[in-house]
């Protein structure tokens, strides 16, 4: 994946994983996809570079642009900070997008 940071291989390769299995391989972490919610959305928490994030299936329901897409049948990844709980990227499709963050370092 050129011209990618190394989170950004990350985000996308967890993104691409969460849609199409049921576990999801951070380097040396193996974790299980979970459902969850009434909408039974794939969802997985791991670590990269010291933080925690989550992966979580976009809701085909929401009313969003986010949402939209994936009514359209597009593969939509939301990573949030467990943390912080504030959205720091999205996938759509494989394409990785970070969020702005104000010069946190994950």
């Amino acid at each position: 994946m050129a011209g990618l940071t190394e989170t950004e291989e990350i985000l996308a390769s967890v993104a691409t994983q969460l849609m199409s299995g049921e576990t999801v391989a951070v380097g040396e972490q193996k974790i299980w996809v979970k459902r969850i919610g009434r909408g039974r959305l794939r969802m997985v928490e791991f670590r990269v570079k010291g933080r925690v994030l989550e992966a979580i299936e976009q809701n085909p329901e929401k009313p969003s642009r986010w949402g939209q897409l994936a009514r359209e049948k597009h593969q939509v990844v939301q990573f949030m900070d467990a943390q912080t709980h504030k959205y720091v990227g999205v996938s759509v499709d494989g394409k990785v997008k970070e969020y702005a963050n104000k010069g946190e370092d994950y």
